[in-house]
């Protein structure tokens, strides 16, 4: 454990924007602008991932690291820079996120291998991880608690306009520009969010009382959660090869040590304190879930629809914003249910993604006509996942005591993005083995029949039932909101 009294360097706001009464709700704006930009690249890149394969001709799971590997340095650098944030200031960092986004976006377009993309991704998810780290206490902070909620409904709502325009700007640029657009798209808008932060977010003047970070914490939480990661995305194309057991074996030696230390470290980089609340534990494993069945679904009904059914990039895109539209409809009524009722809600909501996910394997048939009951299934998931992940983060944040919100709050966002990225290697794996098993050899899902990627996708329809029955499962174990604070 290393004390420092380090201070970032930062700019005072610019009076011009300070004196006027908006003004706290400029700072809200360049908050949100991270949010929404997060999002928008979370989906967009979903769609590419055809189109990636096609221009480099790679692989399935080699292609998957686009998406993977910048969830994976987005959630490994987030609890890093969160608590640098808080000994050394937050909006250097703040702004370094958005300059690395701009700088990194750029050079993704402009790649010559599908590798150099892949170590971009992962540069471009620790600058990310910059912006993720600051950007809700810097929006609770200029807000105050009389405009607290108002503005995190805000966020909430950028991020979820984000989310939804990912497809269908995704499928509007491959299908007219090419790959490469869906990465410059970020560059403009990196550059508006750095200008407008420069000018309007405030020098941070609250610093955490004790300066020290747990660097051993560190050095044990990034290993241990990139070998689970490279493990799962990884098992198809490995094998039961020495390097796949090895990191099999590394992550839970990793991970279960960083656990030993988190408990005894007088500033841990996370509070598994939390933990002690079985209502908390549950809901933790609910965000995984959640946001696992959210990016696997993306993923695997972009291969089905481009590769299956043949639709151009803005079709497709088009057809898989369904999802989240029906997601953010019925997200903010789910977090509103009665208490006597939640548990009820809670569970409902992984019940109807496992019989959506299932029901659309009965409806994947190639043809046509069985579109119009593809896209009522993909709805009926979306609806299921708005039910999910609004109760659950309800209920999660109900077991927490007040005093430790804000940091069950950096926890949950951290398992939010380990969850996507759990959610794409997994599915790139089962897509890959499901397309091996029905062909009988690797093959490119370019070169594969209709039948063939088709049969892979219903493999990784189940894999998504399957967490779905895992997620009601944790749902029926909590207790209930008052039994979880008398356990704090």
């Amino acid at each position: 454990m290393l004390n420092y009294q380090l201070r970032l360097p930062e700019a005072a706001p610019s009076p011009f924007f300070v004196w006027r009464a908006s003004y706290p709700w400029l700072v809200v704006g360049s908050a949100c602008l991270g949010g929404f930009m997060g999002q928008l690249d979370a989906s967009i890149v979903q769609l590419a991932m055809p189109s990636l394969e096609t221009a480099f001709d790679a692989s399935l799971n080699a292609v998957s690291w686009v998406a993977v590997g910048y969830m994976l340095a987005v959630a490994c650098a987030l609890p890093i820079f969160a608590r640098l944030a808080e000994i050394a200031g937050r909006k250097f960092l703040f702004l370094s996120g958005f300059a690395s986004f701009a700088v990194l976006s750029a050079l993704c377009g402009l790649a010559p291998t599908l590798g150099s993309i892949i170590v971009l991704r992962v540069l471009l998810g620790i600058g990310a991880a910059m912006t993720g780290a600051n950007s809700v206490v810097i929006l609770v902070t200029a807000a105050g608690p009389e405009r607290r909620g108002k503005a995190l409904g805000i966020m909430a709502a950028t991020q979820a306009v984000g989310f939804a325009l990912g497809p269908t700007a995704g499928g509007l640029l491959l299908g007219t520009l090419g790959w490469r657009w869906i990465f410059w798209v970020n560059v403009p808008l990196s550059i508006l969010a750095f200008v407008l932060s420069w000018l309007v977010v405030p020098k941070t003047t609250q610093f955490a009382a004790d300066s020290r970070f747990d660097w051993f914490g560190a050095l044990l939480l990034v290993p241990g959660l990139a070998t689970l990661l490279v493990g799962i995305a990884q098992f198809h194309a490995w094998g039961f090869s020495p390097a796949l057991v090895a990191c099999l074996a590394a992550a839970p030696i990793l991970l279960t040590a960083f656990v030993w230390r988190e408990t005894r470290a007088p500033a841990p980089l996370v509070d598994l304190h939390l933990f002690r609340s079985r209502s908390f534990a549950a809901g933790t494993i609910g965000v995984l879930l959640s946001y696992a069945m959210l990016f696997g679904m993306f993923f695997a009904m972009s291969y089905a629809f481009v590769r299956g059914y043949r639709d151009l990039p803005i079709i497709a895109g088009l057809r898989l914003t369904i999802v989240p539209i029906a997601l953010g409809i019925v997200a903010p009524f789910a977090g509103a249910v009665p208490e006597r009722y939640s548990k009820l809600v809670l569970v409902s909501g992984p019940v109807l993604c496992g019989l959506s996910a299932l029901g659309l394997i009965a409806a994947l048939s190639g043809a046509s006509d069985s579109l119009p009951m593809i896209m009522i299934g993909l709805g009926v998931y979306g609806i299921g996942l708005g039910v999910y992940i609004a109760s659950n983060n309800n209920e999660t944040m109900a077991a927490t005591p007040a005093e430790k919100s804000a940091t069950a709050g950096g926890l949950l966002n951290l398992l939010r993005i380990f969850g996507g990225a759990v959610g794409v290697a997994a599915s790139a794996t089962v897509l890959a083995w499901g397309l091996n098993a029905a062909v009988g050899t690797q093959v490119r899902t370019s070169e594969a029949s209709q039948a063939a990627l088709l049969a892979a996708v219903d493999a990784v329809l189940v894999l998504l039932a399957i967490l779905a029955a895992i997620g009601a499962g944790t749902a029926l174990v909590r207790d209930r909101p008052q039994a979880a604070h008398r356990a704090n």
